[in-house]
């Protein structure tokens, strides 16, 4: 079992930066795959970003060259580091993590709000 808590969300103006942050409660270098994912009202929740625990990196178009995900397994934490927001970034974000040793498991956190408005 893993517990993930996503905080760093928050009120920003078009063009600003904000880094989300997620906190796993053990270690994440067995996690298989991390990931970021988004949903604004009315409309599916996307994936945004994911990362391998061998590093190998993913991007959904319309973040790619704004956002970068990280994770630092010794502090058990995944990031998410938005550049260049625009108000279409607007949306409740989600850490995911999935972890398969017998079988496929999918965690997630619990959202944390991003709106970006002037």
């Amino acid at each position: 079992q893993v517990q993930l808590v996503e905080s760093g969300g928050g009120l920003v103006q078009p063009g600003g930066s904000l880094r989300l942050s997620c906190a796993a409660s053990r270690s994440i270098s067995s996690i298989n795959v991390m990931g970021w994912y988004r949903q604004a009202p009315g409309k599916q929740r996307e994936l945004v970003a994911g990362i391998t625990s061998g590093g190998s990196t993913n991007y959904a178009d319309s973040v790619k060259g704004r956002f970068t995900i990280s994770r630092d397994n010794a502090k058990n934490t995944l990031y998410l580091h938005m550049n260049s927001l625009k108000p279409e970034d607007t949306a409740v974000y989600y850490c995911k993590a999935v972890v398969v040793v017998f079988s496929s498991r999918d965690y997630w956190g619990q959202g944390t709000q991003v709106t970006v408005s002037s």
